[in-house]
């Protein structure tokens, strides 16, 4: 998946090599291991296959404006998921195990300002106010979703 530039046009902008994907991979397993959070695999249910990633992190990002400890979501589907409605099923399921599992106010995510797609789920997901940033010297934006004050 990460070999694919379908996939990695907005992320990053280039293919991952094996290596880069296999520390990717690591650092999941990590942020698991350490912080109690990390990222989950998505497959469809009816088949099984593997259909993308996604989950929450601490990145420790040099971004501007700073997240400070605000978990961030992030979530990146295979090409042949695409277009499916996978994206906002899977971020709706983590989001919901967010508000359970993080006494924070809240979690942000970044997307690439031309990535309408991730710019669509996360409003149908609750993430709103969009804040322009800057990261790695490229355009983005800072998206926020307050937590469910029900729960």
């Amino acid at each position: 998946m990460w070999a694919d530039p379908s996939v990695t046009q907005y992320i990053g902008g280039k293919p991952l090599t094996e290596e880069e994907s296999w520390s990717k991979f690591l650092r999941y397993a990590g942020h698991w291991a350490l912080l109690g959070f990390g990222y989950w695999a998505i497959e469809e249910k009816a088949t099984g296959n593997f259909f993308g990633e996604l989950g929450f992190a601490d990145y420790k990002r040099e971004l501007q404006p700073a997240l400070h400890g605000t978990p961030e979501i992030g979530w990146v589907l295979a090409s042949p998921a695409h277009g499916k409605g996978y994206a906002t099923e899977a971020v709706r399921a983590a989001v919901a195990w967010g508000d359970e599992h993080f006494p924070s106010a809240g979690t942000a995510c970044i997307i690439a300002p031309e990535n309408r797609a991730s710019i669509r789920v996360a409003a149908k997901c609750g993430y709103c106010r969009p804040q322009p940033a800057i990261y790695k010297g490229k355009p983005t934006l800072l998206f926020v979703r307050e937590r469910d004050a029900s729960r």
